[in-house]
């Protein structure tokens, strides 16, 4: 930066006075070493020594306010060239919606697209890329598709980075055949994938569980001589791996090395994580021992995997020698690592520790989030610590942090498993009242506490409400309203539920079979229960006859 500013001055000094091309291209040089501010202030020294810029000088400076977050400076770089009677162009437009789109402002820079457009400012290939990617960073992923498709009919073919951009999008829609449907469309058009859109392809087969599309996707990038990266391995490995099949993950890693690739930290991250969710923790142990002894650190993923694997196997100790070997390897454990390891000093009634941890976490500096108080509530709640629950969310709420309908529906339950119905109903009938809408998960506790609590009338009442409130009953509620019925040997409209819940699709889960079963044969199948036997042995599977 200093050269630059050197040879800055030496072109204000030299005579004849440079071009302001030339000048264009210094501040464009230091724009892409990433000095913004020194960039404007060349552009401020350029104004005031009578170098007038041009449509390309105003780009820079928009661009360079865009990136230090100050986009009202660059809407009025547009403004300040009208006056001096430059036009903006489609650079200065496609400046303008880059920058936007950098700083996370997608609607506004379709916005801005749409009123370049309707100006008569046409646009070029670049705008339509910016845009694209942006339509597909806020979701609109169709609308991605369809500006595609206007590319096309405006004269713009469009390129291998806005078909990878939108095919990415939609295979993290998990809009698989759209994705391959594009995929396919893209190819007819001459335009050769390359392994970046296949990642992409392969990512979302895996996710879907899509195996043998995986496979056929795996022989075309072979057949067209594009070679798997460390990447395409590690969603493979990554893949396996969340499948339980480590076998083949460790395959796919022998192969990786076969092929010259060497797996990155990442890979045994992956790997790690697959036996940590089969408890095989002597396994996790011994790849983790591994790479370390390969020469790789593990990195604040690693030993987060590690840890959550420890206290799933409720080995918390284990898990905390490996988090103070994290602070000896100088690597701070972020939320999720305290998060994790709160949950398992939770899970098994270590709450003072808990509670220490929790301390710890956000004196170091680390932001506790949705999950880190829920952990805690239902820690609290899950021990019989009630009223130490109800303190730490009134704590939360003096804090300012917003609670949310996890928070609410955990301290629900612990009310109704703590035999305070009543307060569990006034903090329910409250939720509307914070802009809260409850889950169908909070519906079936308020339900199931209701009904334990011999009201199984009320409970059939809110049961009756879900559908007004656009949250329609699923088979955990069908099934704990008909136990609530038949525990309280209310057979006919226990029958009536069964009837509906058959209708929506749903069916009868081990414990109202078997309730429904019971009842039957100790009712002797009396007339009012024998015209309905039938249903009951279509909806258990049992014999009662």
């Amino acid at each position: 930066i200093d050269n630059a500013l050197k040879l800055f001055h030496q072109m204000i000094r030299g005579y004849p006075r440079h071009s302001v091309v030339e000048f264009n291209k210094l501040v464009a040089a230091v724009v892409r070493m990433k000095y913004y501010e020194a960039a404007v202030s060349i552009c401020k020294q350029m104004e005031l020594e009578g170098i007038r810029g041009d449509a390309v000088t105003f780009a820079i400076l928009i661009n360079c306010f865009c990136r230090l977050g100050v986009l009202n400076f660059g809407y009025s770089v547009v403004g300040k060239m009208f006056k001096l009677g430059v036009e903006p162009d489609v650079i200065t437009f496609t400046t303008l919606i880059n920058g936007l789109c950098v700083r996370g402002k997608f609607a506004e820079s379709v916005r801005l697209f749409n009123d370049m457009v309707r100006d008569g400012h046409q646009p070029d290939l670049i705008t339509y890329n910016t845009l694209v990617n942006g339509l597909c960073k806020i979701g609109k992923t169709n609308e991605a598709v369809r500006l595609l498709k206007k590319m096309g009919e405006c004269g713009f073919q469009p390129n291998i980075v806005a078909y990878t951009t939108v095919i990415d999008s939609l295979c993290k829609d998990r809009l698989v055949t759209e994705a391959l449907d594009l995929f396919s469309e893209m190819i007819d058009k001459g335009i050769f994938p390359d392994v970046v859109i296949y990642n992409s392809l392969i990512q979302a087969m895996c996710d879907s569980g899509k195996w043998d599309e995986v496979k056929i996707l795996l022989s075309e990038m072979g057949s067209q001589g594009i070679k798997p990266t460390v990447v395409t391995y590690n969603i493979l490995v990554d893949a396996f791996s969340k499948e339980g099949m480590v076998s083949d993950a460790q395959n796919m890693i022998d192969v990786m090395i076969r092929e010259g690739i060497e797996p990155s930290i990442v890979t045994y991250s992956a790997l790690i994580d697959g036996y940590c969710l089969r408890g095989e923790m002597d396994e996790a142990r011994k790849v983790f021992d591994l790479i370390i002894n390969k020469g790789y650190v593990p990195n604040v993923v690693s030993y987060s995997i590690m840890i959550n694997g420890y206290c799933k196997a409720k080995m918390v100790d284990e898990a905390v020698k490996l988090f103070h070997e994290m602070s000896d390897r100088g690597l701070t454990p972020n939320t999720v690592t305290y998060n994790t390891l709160i949950m398992g000093m939770s899970q098994v009634g270590r709450l003072c520790t808990a509670h220490e941890l929790f301390e710890e976490m956000v004196a170091c500096g680390q932001v506790p989030d949705v999950m880190t108080y829920s952990i805690l509530l239902d820690g609290l709640c899950k021990h019989h610590h009630i009223h130490k629950a109800l303190e730490l969310f009134r704590a939360i709420q003096r804090s300012g942090f917003q609670l949310n309908i996890v928070h609410y529906t955990v301290l629900i339950d612990g009310m109704i498993r703590a035999g305070h119905i009543s307060g569990a109903k006034e903090l329910f009938s409250g939720l509307a009242m914070k802009g809260l809408r409850p889950s169908v998960y909070t519906y079936n506790i308020m339900i199931k506490g209701l009904c334990k609590a011999g009201a199984p009338n009320e409970a059939y009442e809110l049961f009756r409400t879900m559908e007004e409130d656009d949250c329609l009953p699923d088979d955990c509620c069908y099934n704990t309203m008909i136990r609530g019925f038949l525990q309280n040997n209310d057979m006919s409209r226990a029958r009536q539920l069964i009837d509906q819940m058959v209708d929506n699709g749903f069916a009868a889960d081990a414990s109202t079979s078997a309730m429904v079963v019971d009842l039957l044969l100790s009712d002797g199948k009396d007339k009012s229960t024998c015209g309905r036997v039938d249903t009951r042995e279509e909806i258990t599977g049992a014999d009662v006859k």
